[in-house]
């Protein structure tokens, strides 16, 4: 198993009890550029899943021990782990029901093998932009909300000083005041940046 990415790469994770299975997914995913990591097992996967972050998981339903269903549910458990999206593989000859209880046990999608490359490559790259697109949010939220307690400090000192500023100085303290005061609602009305 693949380990240690850069942290705004965004990993796929293979799971599948048969090394050939593997072996075939890497080299359908290969050209996505993106890492790849494998499990042989629903427990290795658990295991993988809580040392990193990954943008999808590719989870066979037929293996030995914990089984797909088990390990997706295992998956949509856990808060760090909830929203990471699953597309289910499995045999042709396997039970139609297969594909209901996939998605009820919160599968983004199922896909019976053998599966056609080009569109097992276009479904993970969907998720893997929204992965990407998600962690571009996050760093923008995280970036608006590091400025707005940086204003509302200075804000906070300005009316500290304010309190115990004579007349000159607290005209100069009310325009600083002022000047935050805008700069924190263009930045609450999404024009700050």
């Amino acid at each position: 198993m693949n380990s240690g990415f850069a942290a705004d790469r965004a990993g796929i994770l293979i799971v599948d009890d048969m090394e050939d299975n593997l072996v075939a997914l890497e080299a359908v995913l290969g050209s996505l550029g993106e890492p790849l990591v494998r499990a042989h097992s629903g427990e290795d996967a658990m295991k993988a899943l809580l040392r990193q972050e990954f943008a999808v998981v590719l989870l066979d339903v037929l293996m030995p021990g914990m089984d797909g269903f088990e390990t997706a549910a295992n998956i949509k458990r856990l808060d760090q782990t909830k929203d990471v999206p699953i597309i289910f593989l499995t045999g042709t000859d396997t039970d139609r029901g297969y594909a209901f209880r996939g998605y009820a046990t919160g599968a983004a999608d199922f896909l019976t093998k053998p599966f056609d490359p080009w569109v097992l490559r276009a479904k993970v790259s969907v998720f893997l932009e929204l992965h990407r697109k998600n962690r571009q949010l996050q760093q923008l939220l995280t970036r608006d909300q590091k400025r707005l307690d940086e204003l509302g400090a200075r804000l906070e000192a300005i009316e500290t000083q304010l309190a115990g500023a004579d007349a000159p100085e607290s005209a100069r303290l009310r325009d600083s005041a002022a000047e935050v005061g805008h700069s924190l609602r263009e930045l609450r009305s999404g024009r700050g940046q």
